[in-house]
């Protein structure tokens, strides 16, 4: 087999193949077995019908398409390494000769990975940028804290109030009709959480239970449910109960309840340093995301749109698989929201080339400086990754196979987080 690469475009170019004529005949050879075990012809057992009747009913021809199904894809794939080309895309191919007793000769259109054309990636400066812990921070985390652990109970005597969770039937009309979606009973709805249009949950503030009350509001301009846009509608609701959340004291009784300190000093100390090392690794990231921004800003890369469409159509299909885990089908979001597929992938298009933008830089700078991955250091991965699952690294080595067989993508993955901590090494902070 032969191959001839010629770019026509930026990442476009033609690779002409010719393929022994041996390997068309054994490709016709196996067709002819595959299409006649199907064949009936009166005086022949199915499936028993000799070649040169066959050839003689049905033409020679007639096996070309299951020749070509055959063959086609392993002579482009050695066409390919031959060429020493990187395509992206599957390729358009013409078939320019295909003759018993001939070679197979063809041409497939390819769109191959572009050049990347790197700038100045090492002595980056970088704008330091500080992430202290003071007691604002302390504060916050104590107060998220207390409201995680915060005991709910029913309110017997008394009003809504901002962040209470209420019971509410509701009935929504425009115009005195009734809209879809627009009523429900035994609703829990947490007040003050913006889950409903605006100026809905602001105006159950002061209902008492068992009460009921006529709340006005507009649907916005924008809003997700296109008939619905820009409406005014009016919703009879009732209130049944209100649950409100009660913070516990800081105190060591609840210390004690939640870890495994004595005091309140003992757990906020130990807090702090937690705080501490969020805001350092929170630092190191910052300072990576600097580097890598600044090393792909640098590089000219004529990007395939069809790189840009298949990520993001990764990001639909992971979007998909989001919704599938919160058992909310794809097509019924896409009704509800009133969207298209193709809207959602322009909506992730801008992302998703930068994405392809930042791997491809990486990937290149990794090249330069001739980065790799080491076994030890994928084992070393491993291990870790099976220590934070509790698991042993045979069980964790076997599940990322079946996620990522032959571990290809944790060691891209690997490569990447290595060229990025390269970057970092070979900058400058200032």
């Amino acid at each position: 087999m032969t191959a001839k690469w010629e770019k026509t475009e930026a990442n476009v170019g033609v690779l002409e193949v010719e393929v022994e004529k041996q390997q068309l005949t054994d490709a016709l050879d196996w067709a002819f077995k595959k299409v006649v075990k199907g064949v009936t012809i009166p005086g022949f057992r199915k499936g028993k019908v000799p070649r040169k009747i066959f050839e003689s009913r049905f033409g020679v021809e007639s096996l070309y398409q299951d020749a070509l199904d055959y063959l086609l894809p392993k002579a482009y794939e050695q066409a390919v390494e031959e060429a020493g080309i990187i395509p992206v895309a599957q390729p358009s191919v013409d078939v320019v000769q295909m003759q018993v007793g001939e070679p197979l000769v063809f041409k497939a259109t390819v769109t191959v990975k572009p050049e990347v054309k790197l700038g100045d990636y090492k002595g980056l400066e970088l704008q330091d940028k500080e992430f202290p812990v003071d007691d604002e921070m302390v504060q916050k985390e104590i107060d998220r804290i207390r409201s995680e652990h915060a005991e709910i109970n029913p309110v017997e005597d008394g009003k809504v109030e901002n962040g209470d969770t209420v019971n509410i039937d509701f009935k929504g009309t425009i115009k005195g009709e009734p809209f879809e979606g627009g009523e429900a009973e035994n609703f829990h709805l947490e007040v003050g959480s913006g889950t409903f249009i605006a100026g809905f949950e602001e105006k159950l503030i002061g209902m008492a239970p068992q009460e009921e009350r006529d709340v006005d509001v507009t649907f916005p301009e924008d809003y997700h449910v296109k008939s619905l846009a820009g409406q005014q509608a009016e919703f009879h609701v009732k209130l049944h109960d209100i649950k409100r959340r009660f913070l516990r004291e800081m105190n060591d009784e609840f210390v004690q309840e939640i870890s495994d300190f004595e005091t309140v000093e003992a757990y906020i100390e130990d807090l702090k340093k937690q705080l501490i090392d969020r805001q350092a690794h929170e630092h190191e990231q910052y300072l990576e995301n600097e580097a890598v921004k600044l090393a792909v800003e640098s590089c000219i890369i004529d990007i395939p749109d069809v790189m840009i469409e298949h990520e993001a159509d990764h990001r639909v299909e992971d979007f998909a698989r989001q919704l599938q885990y919160q058992q909310i089908p794809f097509d019924a979001y896409l009704e509800f929201t009133g969207a298209t597929k193709e809207e959602l992938r322009n909506q992730y298009r801008e992302s998703a080339e930068q994405t392809v933008r930042t791997q491809l830089a990486l990937e290149a700078i990794a090249e330069a400086e001739g980065l790799q991955v080491t076994d030890e250091e994928l084992d070393a991965e491993l291990q870790r990754l099976a220590e934070s699952a509790n698991i042993t690294v045979e069980r964790a080595k076997e599940i990322m196979n079946l996620r990522d067989p032959g571990l290809n993508r944790m060691r891209v993955d690997l490569r990447w987080r290595k060229t990025v901590e390269f970057l970092v090494a070979h900058s400058k902070v200032a």
